[in-house]
């Protein structure tokens, strides 16, 4: 998979990077190309072997009409998860690893279904607010709109399915 200057790319549990650069070094002996992307909401830069692309999934942002069926799945999808909190973690962990925003979304549709039976664990609440800022930072990329009025969205959907976004994190700790 080869990405260009300039182009917005997904990188799994960060979310959307720019490609800053395009470079190439020698790892073992061989010419290798790399890409310098900058993580758009935390400024975090991150160097990656083309070789090592499919292992970190590295990936492209998705198309307008697969933000649809995000947005459609948070509205009328089913979700499911383990009802042990350790089993539940660890299946939302390797979620949210996997980079694909079907999962992000069926990791913060379950987390949010849950808190409405019962109160999450700390680790679970921090699971569902980045959840939910990967869904909102790629989803806003790719509808060109901003992350409040993502945020808003997604907040409506969530409604549609007959759930509520439980209180922020922030507004849980203090």
């Amino acid at each position: 998979m080869d990405f260009k200057l300039g182009e917005k790319v997904v990188y799994p549990n960060h979310g959307v990077g720019v490609i800053e650069q395009i470079s190439f070094g020698y790892l073992n002996g061989r010419s290798e190309r790399y890409y310098m992307l900058k993580i758009v909401s935390s400024g975090l830069k991150v160097m990656v072997p083309q070789t090592n692309i499919m292992s970190v999934g590295l990936r492209p942002v998705i198309r307008s009409n697969e933000a649809g069926d995000v947005i459609t799945y948070l509205e009328k999808g089913r979700s499911a998860s383990h009802h042990d909190w350790k089993h539940r973690f660890k299946e939302n962990s390797e979620r949210m690893r996997t980079g694909s925003l079907m999962e992000v979304a069926a990791v913060l549709k379950g987390l949010v279904s849950l808190s409405r039976t019962k109160p999450l664990s700390f680790r679970e609440k921090k699971m569902l607010e980045r959840a939910k800022h990967l869904l909102v930072t790629e989803l806003a990329t790719v509808r060109n709109t901003t992350e409040q009025t993502m945020e808003t969205n997604l907040v409506r959907a969530l409604a549609k399915a007959r759930l509520q976004m439980p209180e922020a994190l922030e507004k849980l700790e203090n």
